[in-house]
């Protein structure tokens, strides 16, 4: 039973690992990983999906009865070409935000952030209530 699903089982398995990379670490470039990771299972879920047992590439000839779609390996190179590029950016952004803050942790950051805001707003002056 589990036999023919067994491509399924490791996307699941390689998708979950992805999320939980992604949920469990405050760390940017932690976080891009488990993205990418995220993606690979997608991508051989669509590839796996578009595979037929016994056919072959759609080419017409005799004999051959069953046919691939190739369509889906197409859309799958198409979004490892996003993919790659969407990394690139991430990494790009995680490196200016080393460069003004220090760090890629999300938590020191926050923090970064909080700190700098408190300084910035001035005290409001207490009410005068003796009227």
């Amino acid at each position: 039973m589990f036999t023919g699903l067994f491509n399924y089982w490791v996307v699941i398995i390689i998708m979950m690992s992805g999320l939980y990379v992604v949920m469990s670490s405050s760390n940017l470039i932690k976080k891009i990983i488990g993205l990418n990771i995220f993606q690979t299972a997608v991508f051989i879920l669509f590839i796996s999906m578009g595979k037929i047992s016994g056919g072959t590439a759609p080419i017409l000839a005799e004999g051959i009865t069953a046919y691939s779609n190739p369509l889906p390996h197409v859309l799958i190179l198409t979004a490892i070409v996003v993919g790659v590029a969407t990394t690139a950016l991430g990494l790009a952004i995680a490196v200016r935000v080393h460069e003004a803050y220090g760090s890629v942790d999300e938590i020191e950051i926050a923090a970064i952030d909080a700190a700098d805001f408190d300084q910035e707003t001035p005290a409001k002056p207490a009410e005068d209530t003796t009227s």
